[in-house]
C-alpha cells in the first residue's frame, strides 16, 4: 500500500477525460477526495476504490 495525504499528487490508473492524469489528494477519510490538476475537476471515491485505481504518488 502506498502512503498519501492531504496536497499529495498522484497517478491515477485511468486518466480524466480532459487528457490530465495527475490528481492532488484534497480530503482523506473513509472516502478520498482529489482534485483534476488540469480542469479543477474534484471527485470522491470510497478509500478502497482509490487504493484499487492508484498508480502512483508523484509527491508525499
Amino acid at each position: 500500500m502506498q502512503s498519501y495525504k492531504i496536497d499529495s499528487i498522484v497517478i491515477m490508473k485511468k486518466q480524466h477525460p480532459c487528457g490530465e492524469n495527475l490528481w492532488q489528494v484534497t480530503r482523506v477519510g473513509a472516502d478520498i477526495k482529489i482534485k483534476c490538476q488540469k480542469c479543477g475537476r474534484s471527485i470522491m471515491l470510497p478509500r478502497i476504490d482509490f487504493n484499487k485505481k492508484l498508480k502512483k504518488v508523484v509527491t508525499f
